[in-house]
């Protein structure tokens, strides 16, 4: 019983560190892992001893991922989707305080009659507006200089505009992050809007970070249409 008991142990780490680990995940749902190698690995990060059982939950973890395939679920959303760049945005971190909302109210019915768009990001510890630089002023002002923690101004938002069936497909907003962070892009901020996944990004990393994201949708649009 006791014997049992720590292999089921050892099997829950082990789907644990796999799922910790987004690239050895992948590469196992897709069959191209070596899993002597992944096993010797996991036994060496988690100080484990029993490769026998280590193997066994590899390879019991790869039959529950073998049923999943997400990618082309997310590309299937991503040879729909296009992008949109837009240059001079600034980020506004205030405090997080009843009273900023309250004065965001104002600001926010002026923009909608403009018909000008800013997002507002509550935290717990503070409150993020991105904006175009040309409201960083006004931005100021509504909320007070006194409850502003930090301004951060030429940056760069690029949207990524997809079909409705992104709210229903898992992993596009992790998938895309993904590929930034392995391109060095160093995200400012994010947020997902309905259709829109939206990244911030500094000035200098505009052209890098938009040729990631577009090598993303065209390698999407190279999928035949029947996968």
């Amino acid at each position: 019983m006791k014997k049992e008991v720590q292999k089921e142990s050892i099997a829950e780490r082990t789907r644990v560190y796999i799922d910790a680990h987004p690239s050895v995940k992948d590469c196992i749902s897709k069959d191209l892992i070596n899993y002597s190698s992944l096993a010797r690995l996991i036994m060496r990060d988690l100080n484990i001893s029993n490769e026998e059982a280590v193997m066994i939950a590899c390879r019991r973890y790869a039959v529950k991922l073998g049923r999943q395939d997400h990618e082309n679920e997310i590309l299937r959303v991503l040879r729909n989707s296009r992008l949109e760049l837009k240059t001079k945005i600034c980020i506004v971190t205030a405090k997080n305080d009843w009273t900023v909302l309250h004065r965001l109210e104002a600001i926010f019915k002026k923009l909608l009659n403009e018909k000008s768009i800013m997002q507002v990001i509550q935290g717990t510890q503070a409150i993020t507006i991105i904006a175009d630089e040309k409201l960083k002023a006004e931005v100021v002002n509504s909320v007070g200089p006194e409850n502003v923690v930090k301004t951060r101004m030429n940056l760069v938002e690029i949207s990524v505009k997809s079909p409705e069936r992104i709210s229903e497909t898992s992993g596009v907003f992790a998938y895309l992050a993904n590929n930034l962070a392995d391109g060095g892009i160093n995200v400012l901020e994010s947020v997902s809007v309905f259709t829109d996944t939206i990244f911030i990004v500094d000035a200098d990393d505009m052209m890098q970070a938009y040729s990631i994201l577009s090598k993303c949708i065209e390698s999407a649009e190279k999928m035949n249409p029947e996968d």
